[in-house]
């Protein structure tokens, strides 16, 4: 299996995200606590800085960490819109436009604001909705060697039905297998 090509400014609708090997990305209360500082793939965070003209969140990730200048560690800056249904009791920061609206209209105001590059999904929520209206271009996935057992899944749709995925790096395959050894146990 080889890594994904380098991300392009093309307009695209990306849900990313680096989650937990059991599904989650975040802990409980939106912890982030687990999560490593930097990435194993170099200029991978530049190339997201590179790409992205816009990010659209949701209020329950933007109460948890209210800083538009936190996305990629400070080195990104542009257009943030928070989904929510209650803009009147927001706090108001630079560069954050919060939204009350349907999803679908969300998405085509941030994708004006980003000008031609991508528009960067971080809400779960926002993502799955994005998903089953077909609003949603790819999946950005980073797996990272962590169990967390708790927190905000990234996708959770208790009763829906499965949503087949294509497999964008490389050729067509049916299951990625991983094999990891928990830290600090012997035997087996």
């Amino acid at each position: 299996m080889r890594d994904t090509t380098p991300r392009t400014a093309a307009g695209t609708v990306l849900w990313h995200f680096s989650m937990s090997l059991d599904g989650f990305v975040a802990g409980p209360g939106h912890g982030m606590d687990w999560m490593p500082a930097a990435t194993n793939r170099p200029g991978l965070i530049e190339e997201y800085v590179r790409t992205t003209g816009a990010v659209l969140g949701g209020r329950d990730g933007w109460d948890a960490f209210p800083h538009a200048g936190a996305v990629y560690g400070g080195a990104w800056s542009g257009p943030v819109f928070v989904l929510t249904h209650h803009p009147e009791d927001a706090e108001p920061a630079d560069g954050v436009t919060f939204l009350d609206c349907d999803v679908a209209e969300a998405v085509q105001i941030a994708r004006r604001a980003a000008g031609g590059k991508n528009v960067e999904v971080l809400s779960p929520t926002i993502g799955r909705q994005l998903l089953e209206r077909g609003l949603l271009d790819e999946i950005d996935v980073h797996v990272l060697p962590v169990l967390l057992g708790d927190g905000v899944r990234l996708y959770d749709n208790p009763g829906g039905s499965p949503v087949p995925l294509e497999f964008v790096n490389g050729d067509p395959v049916e299951e990625i297998n991983l094999r990891y050894r928990a830290v600090g146990r012997t035997g087996g």
